[in-house]
């Protein structure tokens, strides 16, 4: 929410951010048809008029008014942003209805010619669609494939978030109207669903809140989408330096698909890099070994101010936590003109590339004492930034010691055989695994035993979809490379995808090893919300366990034998270690039984036993001062 709009309607707080919004990204013409449903954006843009803000036109015709659109893009000059020229966007009011059609013939123009139109076509809200509401129809979507972007936003209620959360889609849409990341300009389209009341309040003057518009109480993150600078060299390296290098106590999270740039940037900066197991980036000495359980201590988590994400992370909570805070200044490197990665809408900058010079380790202040204890030649700039990478340095320390001892083997559980499975296999090797619970326990002992394997992961939608499938397709194309591949899947995901052991005599031989950590049931839901409430009382630990836990009490021995599929039952973490030092030939399926009652109770036990470590750690620190 905006300071000095909190006692406004929600459909006008909301369309006046959102003007102001246009403003800032470049906007300075828009076309307004006149209607009752786009009152509050008309309030808006007649404010932002009156302030020299912006210039209106009002057109009766809401076909004339998009031509009208079209000129006036294609007559301005170019908006240069950060130093690229780009087309200028210009915005389009409608309200609902056969308004919103009018538009059509110049939106096909803008097209087919490249013009960034903005269209906002106001639209009654959700529940009166397709009830024969007044002048109501199937707005969303009706531009089909003319457009570069398009968004069907509910009615504003006031609920904590929605303004930023609306800003965030205009940058997006912004992004894709003026082609700054794809080269290919054009249409874009915003629904825009307003409840009554449509009008500021009476006694509010509307010059006066279009100006306060532009005080957020709260940073709310006008995202810098940074035009690619031609061809994005391989390896995601950009020559470009738009931007400065970050300055301040900063992290880089690595998510799916990172790629190995993002170890090297926290490399070269002494930055702290939380990756996942499917980043690309998970080793070296900047990795914080746990980084979840690590982040669950307020007094280093608190001291982030600036987080640099590249690929897309989706394993962590405490990430997402981080990654939302509006005290933390939110970094995307993303190439491409695909959807960004910003689940928190807080990001304030977007990148094709990681600039060059973020990859060239500061130089080094000279040191009468020879260097400052904790810091890496070249990576720290100064005290404050070395202190900084000791602080993380120690809590990765204090972690990795908890974490090795809880998965030392004495017990079977998922982390040490994620653990085990992680020591069988060279770095060259290559390890796929499931969603759910092996990715996390994966993601949690990562670090521990020096160079991890490559790891893949179906993390695109998280599913637990075809991953038998997909470990034996990996495995035919790493055995060209006589590499050893190995699958880490829990028991639904096996069941889930055991077709994919079926292959005719005809086909390409395949050697893989596929680890099946079986506790009978969906032991992920016990560390989420529906585990807490499964332990509130008797009938709640029933429901939990039939529509969530799902026991299914399936052999997966007999199963293998129908599949004429190797399997081998292991009893202990030993045995499995012993299993998968041994030579296979074809599909493999080792099965490791371990206990699903106490999944919820050991995990918080584990992180509090990290989290006490960490504390301990940080008590003897130096503080990481700005």
């Amino acid at each position: 929410m905006l300071h000095g709009l909190q006692d406004q309607p929600p459909s006008v707080r909301s369309a006046f951010a959102l003007v102001h919004r246009l403003v800032a990204g470049g906007v300075a013409d828009v076309v307004l048809a006149p209607g009752s449903r786009s009152a509050p954006l008309a309030y808006a843009l007649a404010a932002a008029s009156d302030l020299g803000l912006l210039t209106l036109h009002v057109r009766v015709d809401e076909r004339s008014a998009g031509f009208l659109a079209v000129g006036l893009s294609r007559g301005a000059g170019p908006l240069v942003h950060a130093g690229v020229p780009l087309p200028r966007p210009v915005a389009v009011v409608t309200t609902s209805g056969t308004a919103v059609a009018n538009l059509h013939p110049a939106v096909l123009e803008a097209h087919h010619a490249g013009v960034p139109l903005v269209l906002l076509t106001a639209d009654r809200p959700h529940e009166l669609r397709g009830t024969g509401a007044n002048q109501t129809t199937h707005q969303a979507g009706i531009f089909g494939a003319a457009v570069r972007f398009a968004a069907d936003v509910p009615a504003p209620d006031g609920r904590p978030g929605e303004v930023p959360d609306l800003l965030a889609l205009a940058t997006r849409a912004l992004g894709e109207a003026t082609g700054a990341r794809s080269g290919y300009p054009g249409p874009v389209h915003i629904d825009l669903a307003y409840r009554e009341p449509l009008v500021p309040d009476a006694v509010a003057d509307a010059a006066v809140l279009a100006s306060r518009a532009a005080e957020p109480a709260v940073s709310v993150g006008p995202a810098a989408v940074v035009p690619v600078h031609g061809t994005v060299p391989s390896g995601g390296r950009a020559d470009a330096d738009p931007f400065p290098v970050p300055v301040g106590r900063t992290v880089v999270v690595a998510g799916d698909g990172a790629g190995r740039v993002a170890r090297e940037l926290a490399a070269a900066r002494g930055w702290p890099l939380l990756a996942e197991p499917s980043s690309g980036a998970a080793g070296g000495p900047d990795l914080v070994v746990a980084h979840p359980l690590v982040l669950g201590v307020d007094a280093l988590a608190d001291d982030v101010e600036h987080v640099v994400v590249l690929g897309r992370p989706t394993l962590s909570r405490p990430v997402q936590r981080l990654l939302g805070r509006w005290d933390v200044e939110v970094t995307v490197v993303v190439p491409g003109a695909g959807p960004w990665p910003d689940a928190a809408r807080n990001a304030a900058t977007v990148l094709p590339a990681v600039p060059a010079r973020w990859l060239d380790p500061p130089p080094v202040p000279a040191e009468p004492s020879g260097g400052v204890p904790g810091t890496v030649p070249g990576a720290a700039s100064g005290p404050a930034a070395a202190a900084w990478s000791a602080r993380w340095r120690a809590a990765s320390g204090a972690a990795a010691e908890v974490v090795a001892a809880a998965t030392d083997g004495s017990r079977a559980d998922g982390p040490s055989v994620a653990r085990a499975v992680v020591q069988a296999c060279d770095p060259g090797d290559l390890l796929v695994v499931g969603s759910s619970n092996p990715v996390r326990d994966l993601g949690l002992v990562l670090g521990l035993d020096g160079e991890p394997p490559r790891v893949l992961a179906n993390r695109g939608l998280a599913g637990i979809d075809g991953t038998v499938s997909t470990a034996l397709g990996a495995a035919v194309a790493t055995d060209r490379a006589h590499r050893r591949t190995r699958a880490l899947l829990g028991d639904l995901t096996f069941l889930h995808d055991a077709g994919g052991l079926l292959r005719g005599p005809h086909e390409p031989h395949v050697d893989v090893q596929l680890v099946v950590v079986n506790d009978d049931g969906g032991s992920i839901f016990a560390g989420l919300e529906p585990g807490g409430l499964g332990e509130t009382s008797e009938a709640a630990g029933r429901t939990f366990e039939r529509v969530f836990a799902t026991p299914h009490g399936a052999n997966l021995a007999q199963l293998c034998a129908g599949y004429g599929v190797d399997h081998q039952l292991v009893q202990d973490v030993p045995s499995l270690r012993h299993a998968l030092a041994a030579p296979s030939h074809g599909v493999q399926v080792l099965e490791v039984r371990v206990p699903r009652a106490d999944r919820r109770a050991s995990g918080l036990e584990l992180a509090a036993r990290v989290a006490g470590e960490v504390r301990a750690v940080l008590a003897a620190a130096p503080a990481a001062e700005t």
